[in-house]
């Protein structure tokens, strides 16, 4: 079999290559030997943000562009996607009032033209927002946006294969070689298949794919791991908080699945298996926390913790915290056209395919024209969410409050396709545990490519937060036993 593009690896910036490329015409097969979003790509901050931070090293192109696609992504996705406002007290601050001020009156300026309220001053009548904080009402507001992550990354795969794309779970690279015109590689699944271009998008394994096919990268990637802790809520509110603590770093504490996600740490690390949080970490992040807020907390008070390790390019910072988070697209053409991806992050997946087809487009041949920028994702042609929201539960008032919201925010209007047919809650199937049942556990596995049941409960649908050990192996047992 000959495909225009081989893509090696599943996390965001592989699918939104698969997504570019397959909208150009081109005939694509994406390879992941675990699962979509198996890795960094679901253990980031859940954010969709400009970088405010990235302005004190004077990233201003990144933040400009992050804030561009900040813009089109909660219009293409308001599922997934939700806008957010975040509280940044003033109280016990490493920078000064002005400093911050100009921060914010230049993010802002580089946002251009967007939907999302401007920041302003904190005000004393900002009582929900200044009653959990420990200091006074000295401080500021803004606007990003939060993401289910995990599911921007599958709904790239879905638009990818929508288009023709073939898209393979649980299936590695095992060798890959120059021939003439075309690569030449062998997968884990037995087949052989060639490829007029090669993209590299494994991630922090990028450098080992590299190895493992023998050719040397020019570009370096730094490994940095991120942690997050989830504890019950700190707050009452859907806002956020972005904290600033006595080192100069900063710590984002956000409404998450019924708690506080508070995060994220920097610590180099050598190799990508070293995805796991330390206690030092949760004493970091529990002290942060603890400068700030009312409620205190500390290391008993986590319910669940994640870790991703991110391929940072290595641009020569001395610290881990800043290490630019722009990517570098390196092009060999030396034979048919290698791609490989160093860096990048969750908002800007989609400029980074954008880009990378345009450095292919000469290798392979083609007219690479922008075609996913106004385009809405899978199950997000929504013009108000709630208004949507409100459609669902009148269609089926069976769902429940909690179910119908999460289900809506999952799946969007895809919902009326999976529901197509179901007028009462026999028509749903069995309950696996926690709400989900036949019908959506046969949808993630169909039409999602969930395989394992940690895919279904961990990424699709994040029901295993709340299920006891118990309830979980019970959905295990149900899972292996689904026809």
């Amino acid at each position: 079999m000959t495909y225009d593009l081989l893509i090696i690896g599943g996390g965001i910036n592989g699918c939104a290559i698969a997504r570019e490329a397959s909208l150009l015409g081109q005939k694509v097969l994406l390879v992941e030997r675990d699962d979509l979003a198996a890795h960094t790509s679901s253990a980031s901050t859940k954010l969709i943000h400009g970088g405010l931070r990235y302005l004190e090293y004077y990233d201003f192109r990144l933040v400009a562009e992050a804030l561009r696609e900040r813009e089109r992504l909660v219009h293409s996705a308001p599922h997934i996607i939700r806008p957010l406002r975040f509280v940044l007290p003033q109280e016990n601050a490493v920078r000064p009032w002005w400093m911050v001020r100009i921060g914010l009156y230049l993010y802002d300026f580089l946002g251009g033209k967007m939907s999302l309220p401007r920041s302003r001053g904190l005000r004393r009548s900002d009582t929900d927002y200044i009653a959990p904080l420990k200091g006074g009402d000295s401080g500021f507001v803004y606007s990003d946006a939060q993401v289910d992550d995990s599911r921007l990354t599958l709904l790239n795969a879905v638009d990818a294969a929508a288009n023709g794309a073939e898209i393979c779970v649980g299936v590695a690279l095992e060798t890959a070689r120059r021939d003439g015109g075309v690569w030449r590689a062998t997968l884990s699944d037995g087949r052989e298949v060639e490829a007029r271009g090669l993209v590299n998008a494994a991630g922090p394994w990028v450098h080992l794919m590299l190895d493992k096919i023998g050719i040397p990268g020019a570009a370096n990637v730094r490994l940095v791991k991120g942690s997050h802790i989830v504890v019950p809520k700190l707050y009452e509110g859907d806002h956020a908080y972005i904290l600033q603590l006595p080192d100069r770093r900063i710590i984002f504490a956000i409404p998450w699945q019924g708690g506080t996600e508070i995060g994220t740490t920097d610590i180099p690390v050598d190799k990508p298996e070293d995805a796991v949080i330390s206690a030092d970490e949760i004493a970091y992040l529990c002290e942060g926390a603890n400068h700030h807020f009312v409620r205190q907390i500390g290391p008993a008070d986590v319910t669940h913790s994640w870790s991703g390790v991110r391929p940072l390019y290595d641009d020569g910072a001395s610290e881990a915290k800043a290490v630019t988070r722009d990517y570098v697209l390196e092009l060999d053409t030396n034979g048919p056209p290698l791609l490989s991806v160093f860096g990048g992050k969750i908002t800007t997946g989609r400029h980074l395919a954008e880009e990378a087809m345009g450095k292919l487009a000469h290798p392979l041949g083609i007219d690479a024209h922008p075609v996913t920028r106004a385009r809405v994702f899978p199950g997000g042609a929504i013009d108000d969410f709630d208004t949507y929201l409100a459609k669902v539960r009148a269609t089926w008032p069976f769902l429940g409050d909690d179910r119908s919201a999460r289900m809506t925010h999952a799946y969007g209007t895809m919902l009326g396709e999976m529901l197509e047919n179901v007028s009462d809650e026999a028509g749903m199937g069995a309950d696996l545990g926690g709400g989900l049942t036949e019908i959506e556990a046969r949808w993630m596995r169909d039409k999602e490519w969930a395989r394992t049941a940690a895919d279904a409960l961990d990424r699709r649908s994040k029901v295993g937060l709340h299920l006891t050990a118990d309830q979980r192996a019970a959905f295990e047992k149900a899972w292996a036993a689904l026809q």
